[in-house]
Formats: C-alpha cells, sequence, structure tokens
C-alpha cells in the first residue's frame, strides 16, 4: 500500500505542471519524438529533457531509441489509478454531502414545525 501511495504521489506531482500535462495531451495523439514534444515550448531541451525524465520516472510516459530519435509514448495504467484514486474522493465526499443536506433538511423541518 505504501508502494501505491508513493507512485499516486508522482504521478499527481508531474500533473501538477502544466508543461508535463501539455505534453501528455500531445502524447495522447499518439507516439512522438523528443523534436516534436519540444517545439511548442520556449525552453533550453535540457529543461524540456527534465519535464520527460519526471513523466517517465513515475510510469506516466515510457520511451524507446531508435537510432538517435527517442520516442515517448504514454502508459496509462499510472493515469487510472489516479482516475481511480478521484474517484474514491468524489464518492466519499457526494455521501458526506448528501448527509450535510438530509441533516439541514431536518433542521429546517424541525424549525417550521416550532412556528
Amino acid at each position: 500500500m505504501a508502494n501505491q501511495t508513493a507512485q499516486l504521489d508522482r504521478v499527481f506531482q508531474a500533473l501538477a505542471d502544466p508543461t508535463r500535462r501539455a505534453v501528455l495531451e500531445r502524447l495522447g495523439q499518439g507516439p512522438a519524438a523528443v523534436s516534436v514534444l519540444a517545439a511548442p515550448f520556449r525552453m533550453a531541451l535540457p529543461s524540456f529533457l527534465q519535464h520527460l525524465r519526471v513523466l517517465e520516472d513515475c510510469g506516466l510516459v515510457r520511451s524507446k531509441k531508435a537510432g538517435r530519435v527517442r520516442t515517448f509514448r504514454v502508459v496509462p495504467r499510472p493515469m487510472e489509478a489516479a482516475e481511480g484514486w478521484l474517484a474514491q474522493q468524489r464518492s466519499l465526499w457526494e455521501r458526506r454531502l448528501d448527509q450535510f443536506d438530509t441533516y439541514v433538511e431536518r433542521l429546517k423541518a424541525k424549525k417550521e414545525n416550532r412556528t
């Protein structure tokens, strides 16, 4: 469980950066070479490569080198784990809000009965 938590933490940390989210969006269209991924960003290549390293370290992407070209692709499994965690949280908070709504309605009914 601790390993899963650490993995989830790394995924959310990777997703916290807008550059990395944009890279993932682009990779959603299909695999791409580093040069293609880096083109829209105004940063030095070593800085951009750090973003790719973060994505690869948390398992959101994988790379493959063919000759001098390194190509990245999305790995959906870590994202599915994050989606699962978010779904659990949503379910929990919806239940809590429903309970709160029921409580407020009971208070209103009591107040109306007193008047």
